[in-house]
């Protein structure tokens, strides 16, 4: 991925954060993906649990429960929309993480109360508004705008991030599933709380322009012309991006239905495996396989560009579900071996590391400074249409055999490689001119 030099941010003159440094970057990358990964720790262990307690607790019938899934994930990712520029115009980025990660560790301990079900996931909804793109935003904040660790700095913060998402289903699941669903939910809560006092402990690391509202008058009318420019292609990769999560999100609904149904997850006699642990894997092998593809990447030189390597990701996954597909004929009704589920979870995981860090960083350096939580919000609103289509897709799933379901979502997921790769050659145009 090419750097991009972004006029507004020398135009704002905004004052840099201390340059002490951990791990060869700024300290401050350090206390974002902190707070991250117990935020990130805090929605998946809860979503961890979420399927499995609407089924079997709450006696919803799967097609409900897979609708309730997706609504509420969409909501998660429809309310940035307008979380963003409330932060940019209104809160500025630090005030509104720290209201946003309340509001949603409230929401998390309101979850241990079978009556508080639905206003739980509204409350831990409204809070993400503000809280998931007012954090990202801040990453490239912390270098100088010709600073070469700029193009690296959001994979390392994707990493991370993902250590909560290892830790949330062994610790939030097992408790739920062992222990009783309100230790589970308890458990997302205090992990929120976690990253708030991470956060709030490490501001002296981060620039002050994340304290400061970014007002209209701010940005010169060169910037917005620019970003206008940007606009098209990036509402162009969010529509794509749309279709992707329709099969991509799949993952902790029908796949977490056919891992606790359809898998056999004995290891030696008298243990099973837990179904939602599975889930701590995609994270798992998201640390094991991201240095081995920037391996690679570097090897390569020329870095691909980043629609076009967005695509590939989707084929990816693509042939992971093709993958599900052959080995849920092949088991003719039977229970398939859990070592096929991780198979799935490597090529998954794999397609993933090509297409959403590449996402996040396109619209993190495409963003104007005056606008960055708002940018940010537009990558994440792919999340929210992805996720209610999901949840419309999942409710396919008591309709057809499982190796159709399945085979299924690798047409959608290859539907979304295909159409990245129509506007590959327009995005690198917009690249290029913005290098320019």
């Amino acid at each position: 991925m090419s750097t991009i030099v972004h006029e507004g941010a020398s135009a704002l003159k905004i004052a840099s954060a201390p340059r002490a440094e951990w791990f060869g970057h700024p300290r401050g990358l350090t206390i974002l993906f902190l707070t991250e990964m117990w935020e990130k720790f805090s929605y998946f262990g809860m979503r961890a649990l979420l399927v499995y307690y609407m089924t079997k607790s709450l006696a919803m019938p799967q097609s409900q429960a897979s609708w309730v899934y997706g609504i509420y994930t969409a909501f998660a990712y429809f309310t940035p929309i307008v979380g963003g520029l409330i932060a940019d115009r209104f809160l500025g980025r630090r005030s509104a993480v720290i209201l946003g990660g309340s509001i949603m560790a409230l929401g998390h301990f309101m979850m241990a109360f079978e009556s508080l079900f639905y206003p739980a996931l509204a409350t831990i909804a409204l809070g993400n508004g503000l809280f998931l793109p007012s954090l990202p935003s801040q990453v490239l904040t912390l270098y100088d705008a010709n600073d070469p660790r700029r193009t690296t700095a959001y994979n390392i913060y994707y990493v991370g991030i993902n250590l909560g998402a290892v830790l949330a289903p062994f610790v939030c699941g097992t408790l739920g599933e062992l222990y009783g669903w309100h230790w589970g939910f308890g458990a997302a809560g205090i992990g929120m709380c976690l990253g708030l006092l991470i956060y709030i402990g490490g501001s002296q690391y981060l620039p002050e322009s994340v304290r400061q509202v970014q007002t209209r008058e701010a940005a010169s009318q060169a910037e917005r012309d620019t970003f206008m420019k940007r606009l098209g292609l990036l509402i162009g990769v969010v529509a794509m991006v749309v279709v992707f999560r329709g099969a991509y999100e799949q993952i902790g609904n029908t796949v977490a239905l056919w891992a606790d149904s359809s898998v056999d997850r004995s290891v030696g006699p008298g243990w099973t495996i837990p179904g939602s642990w599975f889930q701590a894997l995609n994270p798992l092998l998201v640390f094991m396989l991201t240095p081995v593809l920037l391996a690679i990447w570097r090897k390569r030189g020329r870095p691909t560009a980043p629609v076009r390597r967005m695509a590939i990701g989707a084929f990816i996954v693509a042939a992971a579900y093709v993958l599900l597909a052959l080995v849920s004929q092949a088991a003719g009704g039977l229970q398939a071996h859990w070592v096929w589920l991780v198979l799935f979870l490597i090529v998954y995981t794999t397609g993933e590391l090509f297409i959403l860090p590449t996402g996040l960083a396109l619209f993190g350096q495409l963003a104007p400074a005056t606008l960055a939580a708002t940018s940010i919000a537009l990558w994440f609103s792919a999340s929210f249409g992805g996720n209610l289509l999901a949840g419309a897709l999942g409710s396919w799933w008591s309709r057809m055999d499982h190796a159709t379901f399945f085979l299924s979502m690798a047409g959608v997921a290859a539907l979304a490689a295909s159409l990245l790769l129509l506007v590959d050659r327009p995005a690198r145009n917009v690249l290029r001119t913005d290098a320019t």
